[in-house]
């Protein structure tokens, strides 16, 4: 008897779909928990401090430094710096000249505008002493107030004497040299000095011819 060839070999036994199933969902299982195992194990890796890094550290908050209060003291007009001991050069008074100008202006000086008459610069010089003397100032500080009472043409020619001279250490008896340089005429004074001679010599008084000058 002959066998077929279905006979002599049979098909192999197909696998159940189920199984199938069921190995690859335990697959896919395991390969989820190995998974997890690497980011488990990579999460303490980042929690470890490496060797060579620094821990973060906070900066510590800035010193408070105390607010000292502000203390302003008035210092007076003729304050002078002590004179400096021997062998050392001292500094020059300190003037306070918006002090000094306010005590100046309270004496109501006269002003002078710098009219080119002998008299009347004369007359503004004589005033203007008599005021410095009263208030008992040094010699720079004479110059000084004096200065603040030329107006005008006056202003003009002291602005000029600025330039070629160092008024801050400027005397009183420069001061006055300059002045009466600029402002005593001989010219003038002679024929005014004429004129009042004649005046004396008529039948005005002294007083008279002198006021008559004023």
């Amino acid at each position: 008897m002959v066998r077929t060839r279905t006979q002599a070999h049979p098909n192999p036994q197909e696998p159940d779909l189920a199984n199938v199933v069921a190995m690859l969902q335990q697959q896919l299982l395991q390969q989820q928990e190995e998974t997890n195992r690497l980011g488990e194990q990579i999460a303490r890796l980042n929690q470890v401090p490496r060797a060579n890094e620094i821990p973060p550290q906070n900066n510590p908050a800035p010193p408070v430094v105390p607010q000292v209060p502000e203390v302003r003291q008035e210092v007076p007009w003729n304050f002078e710096v002590p004179l400096a001991p021997a062998g050392m050069q001292a500094n020059p008074p300190v003037v306070r000249e918006d002090l000094l100008y306010e005590r100046f202006r309270r004496m109501k000086a006269p002003e002078f505008e710098g009219l080119m008459d002998p008299i009347e610069a004369d007359n503004w010089l004589m005033d203007i002493q008599v005021i410095l003397d009263f208030m008992g100032l040094t010699e720079q500080e004479r110059v000084l107030c004096a200065s603040f009472a030329l107006k005008k043409e006056a202003r003009h020619w002291w602005i000029t004497v600025q330039m070629h001279r160092n008024v801050a250490a400027m005397s009183w008896q420069d001061f006055v040299a300059e002045f009466k340089t600029m402002y005593y005429n001989s010219e003038i004074l002679a024929a005014q000095q004429d004129e009042f001679n004649s005046l004396k010599q008529g039948s005005m008084t002294v007083l008279e011819a002198a006021k008559k000058f004023e």
